[in-house]
């Protein structure tokens, strides 16, 4: 008798799964390939995302003295408009 007749015999005491000469079966390989239960690495790895490594200090450091650069502009142009006279804020630059 070939296997395939003898695994066609056992169909309706397997379920629903169509079953397989080799014995693989593609459900019990996708559900044992999602996230590991125990992963070793998992602590050595958890410096890149924590403290001065964080998402947030990441992006917070990006961009040093932007921070003081828009005050001390936003600063220039509020002492610009309100104690310059209109003269003067052209910077010496005469129309003819």
């Amino acid at each position: 008798m070939y296997p395939t007749r003898i695994l066609r015999s056992a169909l309706p005491q397997l379920g629903d799964e169509k079953p397989n000469i080799t014995g693989f079966s593609m459900k019990k390989f996708l559900a044992n390939t999602k996230k590991p239960r125990y992963d070793p690495w998992e602590r050595n790895e958890a410096w890149r995302y924590t403290g001065r490594f964080s998402r947030f200090n990441r992006y917070r450091n990006a961009l040093p003295g932007f921070g003081t650069a828009v005050v001390a502009f936003t600063a220039y142009c509020v002492y610009e408009q309100l104690f310059l006279k209109k003269d003067e804020r052209h910077h010496g630059e005469e129309h003819h």
